[in-house]
């Protein structure tokens, strides 16, 4: 069975990115949320097996949207995105529950082995 994946960035060409990295990697889109808020929404009612989590959206950030899914779902898995230059957040967001991290702009195999590390 593949594993159900939810995009959350809210610029359309990384989801799409992101998509076709996991289709052609054999996973399954869950979903796909343009803002924090929309991610916690479909986490709900998607329960996917992991979530990628792009830190910097409108209406909720990313760490606050990883805090609001944690609540929901102690066990729940994320890994965030984030541009160069954002450490502090990277921190931020691993303190706040996030089980890793990739940079952008992401190199197709760094994000299959950050799925990988994060679903065991």
């Amino acid at each position: 069975m593949s594993q159900k994946v939810l995009i959350a960035d809210d610029a359309a060409f990384m989801r799409m990115m992101i998509k076709d990295i996991l289709l052609s990697n054999g996973y399954e889109i869950a979903g796909e949320a343009n803002n924090g808020l929309k991610a916690v929404e479909l986490y709900k009612k998607e329960k996917p097996d992991i979530v990628m989590m792009d830190i910097t959206m409108p209406e909720m950030d990313g760490i606050t949207a990883v805090k609001e899914i944690r609540k929901l779902d102690p066990s729940a898995k994320v890994v965030m995105c984030s541009a160069l230059g954002q450490q502090s957040m990277v921190m931020e967001a691993i303190q706040s529950g996030a089980k890793d991290f990739i940079v952008k702009p992401f190199q197709p195999d760094r994000v299959i082995e950050a799925l990988k590390k994060v679903l065991g």
